[in-house]
């Protein structure tokens, strides 16, 4: 017999101008999720996931400290705790991606994964953090210091990588070793150098590692930093590499996907990508 998980993620344009205060951000963002978190509980969502910072607009492109006051604690926040309510109402795991208060002045791009009955089972902190024009990331961000988790849910082994991790296959790998059957990589992409990639490196790594990868990207254009739009084109993809369904460029969607999770052991029994490693010959990779 199957195992199908039914899984979601939910991609959404920013909902206020920049201007506005952080905490009015968070609570028309969260109240923008809302109707889309119900709709998944009613659809028999088992798994859910949110974009990148999914409680505010992406406010990398400035070096405003300002964005400071988007972080909060986790798990103890107001996010998270909500989340874990929604979690629990609706019997779905959830992954929450928010930006993340340590202490003062040590700040994470971190994602919170709740289990089904709304228990905190941990968190992700972003690895890879860019620093290009338009992506001042480092400003805002630490680089993770958790290594590469994988979360053992009630439906399934869940993973997490944030937005450009993808672009480093050694995390993605991190992730498979651990027991990843799904691999959720909220992001923040806009058109442009980048977007041929979008469809390329994500399947790639679900091929590699021989577990599925949701993909989730926000829309829309957000002033007054205006470095492009964001595409969307969320999606979901199979241990073969295959996009099994996808979202619009354009509007605020919740993608829903029924997805064999048998297929992993199927696909790694195929390809003896993990048997026929050689990590003895990899060091180099750690020397330079």
């Amino acid at each position: 017999m199957s195992r199908i998980v039914k899984t979601g993620i939910i991609q959404m344009a920013n909902k206020l101008d920049t201007d506005a205060s952080c905490e009015a951000h968070r609570k028309a963002m969260i109240e923008a999720h809302i109707p889309f978190i119900a709709e998944a509980g009613e659809q028999g969502v088992q798994m859910l996931c949110f974009q990148e910072i999914f409680t505010g607009p992406y406010f990398c492109p400035s070096q405003d400290s300002k964005w400071y006051d988007a972080a909060e604690p986790i798990p103890d926040g107001p996010t998270t705790q909500l989340m874990c309510e929604y979690a629990s109402k609706y019997n779905m795991v959830i992954v929450v991606p928010i930006y993340e208060e340590h202490m003062t002045g040590v700040y994470y791009n971190t994602a919170a994964v709740i289990d089904a009955d709304g228990t905190y089972l941990g968190k992700y902190r972003k690895n890879h953090i860019p620093q290009v024009a338009g992506f001042w990331e480092k400003f805002f961000f630490k680089p993770g210091n958790l290594g590469y988790p994988v979360f053992d849910t009630a439906y399934g082994k869940v993973g997490v990588y944030i937005c450009y991790d993808r672009h480093f296959p050694d995390g993605a790998r991190c992730l498979g070793l651990n027991g990843a059957e799904i691999v959720f990589n909220p992001s923040a992409t806009v058109a442009g150098l980048s977007q041929y990639l979008w469809e390329l490196e994500q399947p790639a790594h679900a091929v590699a590692n021989g577990y599925f990868v949701g993909a989730i990207n926000r829309v829309g254009t957000e002033a007054p930093w205006n470095i492009g739009k964001f595409y969307g084109s969320s999606y979901f993809a199979d241990p073969r590499g295959q996009i099994v369904a996808q979202a619009s460029e354009e509007n605020d969607e919740l993608l829903v996907a029924e997805l064999d999770f048998d297929m992993v052991r199927e696909v790694r029994n195929t390809w003896q990508f993990f048997r026929d490693r050689r990590p003895e010959t990899y060091g180099q990779l750690t020397e330079i």
